[in-house]
């Protein structure tokens, strides 16, 4: 499939899934804000992600980053356009998301000096003019002749706000669903879910496009997925067995109504494609030395993250999964892959060389 043509299938998808949005919009209102919401929170996961990873390279160094900055840049390049346009429904219908967000419901609450409406909107204006300014910096610096060392002068500050950022937004967007669930490393699990998803796209969409890459830069590639997917799971794991042991019905609630149901058979596939089978396959070699194996391995990754995108929001509706969140995703998701396809991508190109031998490229 040529670039053009998988262009044209992402604005196709996306044209299915808006249309499928608006009518259930229309017809299941119940259900769209649910729908809308989890299509949010996944899709932020992947310029966000796109943005710590590059940020974190340029620190780092290494080949790895230098073979997936085209795709990395235009993950992030996304966020220009679409971070507005998709919060706005989101923000239409607040009060039918969370209780806190309904006049008079935070005053009951222990943590109502933090969930209410009006400290809600100031976070929101910084979330959004922070996200903005940082991607704005990296893409300007991205289109210089040598925008290594600019971004390695921001990145340290940078990285920071992100982390901070991003920490706060995940209780706001998805935590806060429920108001009087607490943890302290969700903000922990959503920062390692946004780059394993950011990397897992990007991945996957340098093993399609680059054939000619060479089975020592995939396999590094591939060690860099098990790394994450492992702080992942362990975070995730963490999380899990601290309020199992606490045993608080608060804590409890919030697993057991993701429990019910297909969500547990939903667990169970988030459990396998987003942890267990990408690990069983990437710790052998000849996978992670494969552009196939590399590739469905990190199609199965990021599938899996939008499942569980819907497994963290729908539940917490009471409604039973809809087409209307299927349509939701596509049609978020669908434009972000169409714009990433959209034309020449920024950043310095990947040189031939390490296509061709995989030889290491300075930072």
């Amino acid at each position: 499939m040529t670039r053009q043509q998988a262009r044209n299938l992402a604005w196709v998808i996306a044209g299915f899934g808006f249309v499928g949005t608006a009518l259930g919009w229309s017809t299941e209102p119940a259900v769209f804000p649910h729908a809308w919401l989890a299509a949010f929170a996944a899709w932020l996961g992947w310029p966000l992600g796109c943005l710590g990873l590059l940020l974190i390279h340029v620190l780092t160094g290494g080949q790895w980053g230098y073979a997936l900055r085209p795709q990395l840049v235009a993950g992030l390049s996304t966020l220009r356009w679409l971070l507005i346009p998709v919060a706005l429904p989101w923000l239409c219908v607040l009060p039918e998301l969370y209780s806190w967000a309904r006049p008079g419901a935070a005053t009951g609450l222990v943590n109502g000096f933090y969930l209410n409406r009006p400290f809600f909107f100031g976070r929101l204006l910084l979330y959004l003019v922070t996200w903005a300014g940082l991607c704005t910096w990296a893409l300007r610096a991205l289109r210089t002749e040598n925008p290594d060392p600019v971004l390695a002068r921001l990145a340290p500050a940078g990285l920071i706000i992100l982390v901070l950022t991003i920490t706060f937004s995940s209780i706001d967007l998805t935590l806060s669903l429920d108001p009087r669930f607490t943890s302290s490393v969700y903000g922990l699990i959503t920062i390692a879910e946004m780059g394993l998803f950011a990397l897992a796209l990007a991945i996957f969409a340098a093993a399609c496009a680059e054939p000619g890459a060479s089975p020592e830069l995939l396999s590094v590639l591939g060690k860099l997925l098990v790394g994450l997917v492992l702080l992942w799971a362990y975070l995730d794991f963490m999380q899990l067995l601290i309020d199992w042991e606490s045993d608080l019905p608060t804590e409890a609630t919030w697993y057991l109504i993701r429990r019910a149901g297909g969500w547990g058979a939903t667990a169970t596939f988030i459990t396998l494609g987003h942890f267990v089978l990408p690990w069983c396959a990437l710790i052998w070699p000849r996978v992670r030395r494969s552009r196939r194996g590399i590739a469905v391995v990190s199609g199965l990754l990021a599938f899996s993250a939008i499942v569980r995108s819907w497994w963290l929001v729908i539940p917490a509706s009471g409604l039973p999964f809809s087409p209307v969140d299927v349509a939701a995703m596509a049609c978020v998701l669908g434009i972000g892959a169409a714009l990433t396809l959209r034309g020449p991508r920024g950043g310095r190109p990947l040189p031939a060389r390490i296509l061709a031998t995989g030889e290491q490229h300075g930072g």
